[in-house]
């Protein structure tokens, strides 16, 4: 009988050391287990998140028929635009050359160039050649007049294609000029189409547009 309870005694005793060293075990597994988990999610959610387009990658690149006559580099290409101020950018284009000569013919290339965050609405040669040359010549020659004229294409703020959408301006010539349009059709004050637009500068955003603007 000494001998039975020597044993059984010695079998408890051995159980009881035993029992922590398997908890612990179970417990170290558990964490693992745990652990290679979070890591699984935590690459799935890495994952999902990097797979999110940016808001800010959508499109915002020049639009319109006329923008295919843009040299495709150079100081006249859009990449070569974006690097000047406003009135040198657009005396590299030789579809503005009409209106970079009223420009300067009015004193007005250092007010464009070291204007802020403004919008030009540029008009192009043919835009000019609607006009009747002896009209245009009277323009030309009184300076008042044509740098209210040139003035009145010019607004105080870069306006995204989303804004001209049903749009209405102060311009630098003090009066409105107004915007509609969508997508990539756009026109200001009901008759001058953009043939080209959201073209950026260093200091503002250019729409190339068909027709001249005359102040109302």
């Amino acid at each position: 009988m000494s001998n039975m309870k020597i044993r059984r005694t010695a079998i408890v005793v051995a159980a009881a050391a035993l029992l922590p060293f398997s908890l612990a075990a179970c417990s170290d597994s558990g964490k693992d287990g745990a652990s290679g988990a979070g890591s699984d999610k935590s690459s799935e959610a890495s994952a999902s998140t990097s797979k999110v387009p940016d808001a800010s990658m959508a499109m915002d690149k020049p639009f319109g028929q006329a923008c295919a006559g843009v040299p495709a580099e150079g100081a006249g290409s859009f990449d070569g635009m974006a690097k000047d101020p406003v009135a040198t950018a657009a005396s590299n284009n030789p579809a503005l050359s009409t209106l970079v000569a009223a420009v300067k013919q009015a004193g007005l290339v250092d007010t464009l160039n070291n204007a802020k965050e403004i919008t030009v609405f540029a008009p192009t040669n043919d835009a000019f050649a609607k006009i009747p040359k002896a009209d245009l010549d009277k323009v030309l020659a009184d300076k008042a007049t044509l740098t209210k004229i040139l003035t009145y294409h010019v607004v105080g703020q870069r306006l995204t294609p989303r804004q001209l959408e049903n749009g209405s301006f102060d311009t630098l010539e003090k009066t409105k000029l107004t915007t509609s349009g969508s997508g990539e059709a756009y026109k200001v004050n009901d008759t001058s189409n953009v043939v080209c637009g959201n073209v950026k500068t260093a200091n503002a955003n250019v729409y190339i547009v068909d027709t001249v603007l005359m102040p109302k």
